[in-house]
């Protein structure tokens, strides 16, 4: 069931661990350690010549439940349930940037028994690893990434425990506010609706449309990714299509304290809800007529591919935007929200 509550959009930073750029040397040095039962504490150190500005945002850096570790048991990797975030790269203050001098150390520290299930206890195999992106020093304009991978800790988790952090930090949803009124209330049903229309073209668009338009996007025409793209867009074109039922509930509260600089909304996959963050609406157009530019209605888009129930996308170590999306190898872009995003409004604009 839907709730029409305080609406989402998703925004999407969070994951650096996708995509496999720490083969590459870059100038920062992470080492991991396990503080008690399942506290994560990372020790962050420019070991170049210059001075690095860090994104915080989205990243290992950031206060917010987004995806930071990757975590092993002797059976494989523990998914992830925490929040996907979407960044406006032209919105970021200097408060989202964390400036790191030669040599100096920086550390943060978390839980990811929170939104990783650890409750079964016993060893769990911890890493940290993709890339930060960063600005010039005298600049808030995101200029590069930096790879980047941590040495690996054995933890030996009390599960009992982590089950506790667990429920603590799901459990936050229940004091969300009804408060997705008034005029956000209008922007949020016109996004939904502006969403579906973008879907429907873009699910026709995969499904029969130029072999070249499906190839720059996501590096394959085959009649298998023509499906698999069609069918998650008519999935979208479904759950944007009402308010009063689907798989998401969408609330205007920041529950999570995840509306940070730059931040458009964010969603909770693992409960299927999402968040609209103030910039959302001051900061974003109804839906914009320019190439791969983003606007409400392909932000919400964006975050609706997030949902399990539609495709369970991640945002490949927080790429952003054509450029990136165009760096990505073809099974990357067939679960990568930002793809979808800007397939759909190409197909509206015409790009």
């Amino acid at each position: 069931m839907k709730f029409l509550a305080g609406l989402s959009l998703i925004a999407s930073v969070a994951s650096a661990i996708s995509v496999d750029l720490t083969q590459r040397g870059g100038p920062l040095d992470v080492k991991i350690e396990v503080v008690g039962n399942t506290n994560v504490k990372a020790s962050i150190t420019n070991t170049g010549k210059e001075p690095l500005k860090i994104l915080k945002t989205g990243s290992i850096l950031d206060n917010a439940a987004v995806e930071k570790t990757q975590i092993f048991s002797s059976s494989g990797p523990v998914a992830f349930d925490g929040l996907r975030l979407r960044v406006a790269a032209s919105h970021l203050t200097e408060d989202a940037f964390q400036l790191i001098a030669p040599g100096e150390t920086v550390s943060a520290s978390w839980d990811p028994a929170e939104v990783h299930d650890l409750s079964s206890g016993g060893s769990f195999d911890v890493k940290v690893s993709g890339a930060l992106q960063y600005a010039d020093a005298d600049s808030v304009e995101l200029k590069g990434t930096i790879p980047f991978s941590s040495n690996i800790v054995t933890a030996s988790v009390d599960g009992a425990a982590a089950s506790q952090a667990r429920r603590s930090f799901h459990e936050k949803r229940s004091v969300i506010q009804s408060d997705c009124t008034s005029t956000k209330g209008t922007a949020t049903r016109t996004a939904m609706t502006n969403c579906r229309a973008l879907a429907l073209a873009a699910s026709q668009a995969a499904s029969s449309g130029a072999a070249a338009k499906m190839t720059e996007y996501f590096k394959s025409s085959t009649s298998s990714t023509r499906s698999t793209v069609a069918n998650v867009f008519a999935k979208i074109a479904s759950e944007c299509g009402s308010t009063t039922g689907g798989y998401a509930r969408y609330y205007c509260s920041d529950v999570y304290s995840a509306c940070s600089s730059g931040v458009l909304a964010y969603t909770l996959p693992s409960a299927s809800y999402m968040v609209n963050c103030p910039l959302y609406f001051s900061g974003l157009s109804a839906l914009s007529k320019t190439c791969h530019a983003q606007d409400q209605a392909t932000t919400t888009l964006h975050e609706v591919t997030h949902l399990s129930q539609i495709k369970g996308t991640t945002d490949q170590s927080g790429c952003y935007g054509y450029s990136c999306v165009k760096s990505l190898t073809a099974s990357q872009n067939l679960n990568h929200a930002d793809t979808y995003a800007l397939f759909a409004n190409a197909i509206y604009v015409g790009c």
